[in-house]
C-alpha cells in the first residue's frame, strides 16, 4: 500500500506541476493576445470600413459579393498595418516618448519590443498584398488595369509604412492629411466602385470627398490630441502648423465639406426622400465638432477619435440604407 501511495503523491505532484505550467501559458496568450489586439487599434477600422461600403453601395445591383469581401479583408490588413507601422515609426522618432500619457503605445509603453513591430509590421504588409493580389484576380481580367490597381496597392502599402517610417517619414512633414485623403478617400471609394462595376462615373468624387473629409477629420482630432508631444518631437502636423484655434477652424472645415458633398451628390441624383437618411448621422457629426472646439484635455478629448470613426461609419450606412430603400 505505501508504494501504491508513494506513486500516487508521485503522479498528483507531477499532474499539480502540469497544471500549473499550462495554466501559467494559457494566461501568457491571453496577455499576448490581449497586447495586440490593443496594438491593432481596432477603434480605427470603422473608418476603413465606411470607405469600401461606400464604394460598394453607390455599386448599386452591380454589387459583387466577392469582391466585397475581399475588399473588407484587405483595408482591415491595410489598416492593421498602417497602426503597427505608426507604433512603430512614432516610437523610433520621438512622438510616442515617455511624456505621452494619453492612448499610449505598444512600443513606447515596452509592453512590444520595437523588433516584435517591426516583424508584425512585415507580416501586415505580405498579408495586405496577398489579399490585394486576391481581390484583383476576382475582380479584373484586363491586364492594363491589373497593373494600374496592382501599382496602386503597392503604393497604398508603401504610403501605410512611410506615414512615419524611414528617414523623412511624410507624416512628421504634415502630409497626413493629404495622404489620407487620397487612399480613404478617393482609392478606396472610387476604387472599389470600379472593381464592382468595371466603369467610372466621376459624380461619385462627390461621397468620396466626404469619406475623405470625415477620415481625416479623424486624424485631425488625434493630431489636436497630440499637438505639444508632436510639437516636441518635431513632427509638423498641420495642428502644430496652424495652432490650436486655427487647427479648430480647419476641423469644421473638414466636418461641414464632408456633409456637403453628400447633400449636393443626393440632390443631383434625388428620386425619393429617402436618400436624406444619411442626414440622421448629421448630429453625431457636429457633436465631434463641437467636441474638439470646447475640450482641451487631452485624455478628454481622445476617445473622439473612436466617436468619429463610428460616426463616419454610421453616416455611411444610412446613406447605403437610404440607397437600397429606394429602390424597393
Amino acid at each position: 500500500m505505501a508504494i501504491i501511495k508513494n506513486i500516487f503523491d508521485k503522479y498528483r505532484a507531477d499532474f499539480y506541476i502540469l497544471h500549473k505550467i499550462n495554466q501559467n501559458y494559457l494566461f501568457y496568450m491571453i496577455r499576448q493576445i490581449t497586447l495586440w489586439l490593443s496594438a491593432f487599434r481596432l477603434r480605427t477600422l470603422p473608418l476603413s470600413l465606411a470607405s469600401i461600403l461606400m464604394g460598394s453601395f453607390l455599386a448599386n445591383r452591380l454589387l459583387d459579393w466577392r469582391i466585397f469581401t475581399l475588399s473588407i479583408l484587405t483595408t482591415i490588413f491595410l489598416q492593421i498595418l498602417s497602426n503597427l507601422a505608426n507604433d512603430y515609426g512614432d516610437s523610433i522618432h520621438g512622438a510616442d516618448s515617455s511624456e505621452r500619457k494619453v492612448a499610449q503605445r505598444a512600443v513606447q509603453s515596452g509592453k512590444i519590443t520595437a523588433e516584435q513591430m517591426k516583424k508584425a509590421v512585415i507580416l501586415f504588409a505580405i498579408l495586405s498584398f496577398l489579399s490585394g493580389m486576391a481581390l484583383l484576380v476576382v475582380a479584373i481580367q484586363n491586364l492594363a488595369t491589373f497593373l494600374f490597381f496592382l501599382t496602386l496597392g503597392i503604393f497604398a502599402i508603401f504610403a501605410a509604412i512611410a506615414y512615419t517610417n524611414g528617414k523623412r517619414p511624410y507624416g512628421y512633414a504634415g502630409l497626413g492629411d493629404i495622404s489620407v485623403m487620397i487612399f480613404f478617400g478617393w482609392v478606396a471609394v472610387f476604387g472599389t466602385y470600379f472593381l464592382h462595376t468595371q466603369s467610372i462615373d466621376f459624380q461619385i468624387f462627390m461621397p468620396a470627398f466626404t469619406c475623405g473629409f470625415f477620415a481625416t477629420a479623424v486624424l485631425n482630432v488625434n493630431n489636436i490630441r497630440d499637438i505639444e508631444t508632436d510639437q516636441k518631437a518635431g513632427k509638423i502636423s498641420i495642428p502644430v502648423r496652424l495652432g490650436r484655434e486655427k487647427a479648430v477652424i480647419y476641423h469644421w472645415f473638414l466636418l461641414v465639406s464632408g456633409m456637403l458633398c453628400t447633400v449636393i451628390y443626393t440632390f443631383l441624383h434625388f428620386e425619393s426622400v429617402w436618400q436624406f437618411l444619411f442626414i440622421l448621422s448629421f448630429p453625431l457629426i457636429l457633436k465631434n465638432g463641437f467636441a474638439v472646439q470646447n475640450i482641451k484635455d487631452s485624455a478628454k478629448l481622445d476617445p473622439y477619435l473612436k466617436q468619429m470613426a463610428i460616426s463616419t461609419l454610421l453616416f455611411v450606412l444610412s446613406f447605403g440604407a437610404g440607397m437600397w430603400i429606394r429602390l424597393l
